[in-house]
């Protein structure tokens, strides 16, 4: 009967999946493609001599000789431009060898290619080479348990694609949004990889508290903090882009969800290990198997803090370099907008751990428990 409701279950969110990857966002721009073609190109060669190098910054046309690879137009050559402003975070000099994504500008009359410009470095094909490698190791690994994984990973993606931002973009409250969908994958996720049962359900509570209590925090250290929604990539051009956008909360809102992730993974491994004690030794009481609990849950909560603080350390190493460079103050240093934003992240779901996990070593003692 469970093994019943697991399959169908793993259905449901199927057909749900297939569903999300058929609808629209409702923001699709089809003049972006009308006389234009992204299609995979080789560079064929290069010439670099208006190009200029001022200190470490480089500017200018680089011309090109490229070969399209995709599309209608696969398999001829076109003269193409590579233009550098001076930004190096956007900017890219190609080689000649390097696949490139390019941009076909198409006469409206005769559907001739009018000019080939050099967008950016070509990297779909890396990028699904790995997404292969990734699902194969997953699968080979953990078998039926490892698909089930692949599909909440696909599911997950495709409800912030076709979900989440959207409804961001089109005004609605993004704190009631970002927690409702962080609710909605993490049930599908629990319930996908823990099945639907006793496990699940134990680390279901768990993590919906989890996640309440971050959000809560979220809100709360968010105003005390001060930081502006504007520390984000990106922020900017959505303020000038037209949207009216409540940025802060958006903000907020992406503390918590950052955080959902390792709340899901603590209240599953303690579940499960609540699940297998009680498979070993089922005439274990409540009070037995929450003190269980709790001895598990001490060293996963002190070893996933450490883990945050390693996950989100990683988008602030250039920052700490530039200002240990310039010799800045430490104060100086935590009190910025940007160490600041990093900081709320790690303390805000580290915190959501503290309580997440003892509450899913209490609920599953009461579920798993002899009476």
């Amino acid at each position: 009967m469970i093994h019943n409701k697991n399959i169908a279950f793993t259905l449901l969110v199927g057909i749900i999946t297939i569903i999300l990857v058929i609808i629209p966002t409702g923001f699709e721009n089809p003049s972006l493609t009308q006389n234009l073609l992204y299609e995979e190109g080789e560079i064929l060669s290069t010439d670099d001599s208006q190009l200029h190098s001022i200190s470490v910054v480089t500017i200018g046309a680089q011309k090109l000789r490229v070969k399209i690879l995709s599309g209608k137009f696969s398999g001829e050559v076109f003269d193409a431009e590579n233009i550098l402003n001076g930004q190096k975070n956007i900017d890219k000099v190609f080689s000649a060898g390097d696949k490139a994504l390019m941009v076909l500008s198409l006469d409206k009359q005769t559907g001739n290619v009018l000019t080939v410009k050099a967008q950016d470095f070509y990297r779909s094909n890396a990028e699904i080479t790995l997404a292969i490698i990734f699902v194969l190791a997953l699968i080979a690994f953990a078998g039926y348990t490892g698909l089930k994984a692949v599909l909440s990973f696909i599911f997950t993606a495709l409800c912030f694609w076709k979900l989440l931002l959207p409804m961001y973009l089109s005004g609605h409250s993004p704190l009631l949004v970002g927690i409702l969908i962080t609710f909605l994958t993490a049930t599908v996720v629990i319930l996908l990889v823990s099945g639907v049962n006793r496990k699940g359900l134990t680390a279901m509570c768990g993590c919906f508290c989890g996640i309440a209590f971050t959000a809560l925090i979220s809100v709360i250290a968010g105003q005390w903090f001060k930081i502006p929604a504007t520390v984000q990539d990106y922020s900017e051009a959505l303020i000038y882009s037209g949207f009216q956008l409540n940025l802060s909360d958006i903000f907020i809102s992406s503390v918590f969800i950052s955080a959902s992730g390792a709340l899901m993974d603590v209240c599953t491994d303690i579940a499960a290990a609540i699940d297998e004690i009680h498979e070993r030794l089922p005439q274990l009481s409540a009070t037995e198997l929450i003190k269980s609990g709790f001895r598990i849950a001490r060293p996963v909560i002190g070893s996933m803090t450490t883990t945050l603080l390693f996950a989100y350390s990683g988008s602030f190493m250039f920052a700490f370099m530039a200002f240990m460079a310039k010799g800045m103050p430490f104060v100086c240093i935590l009190n910025s907008n940007f160490i600041s934003a990093e900081f709320l992240h790690t303390m805000v779901g580290s915190l959501g751990l503290v309580l997440s996990a003892p509450l899913t070593a209490l609920v599953g003692g009461l579920m798993y428990g002899k009476k």
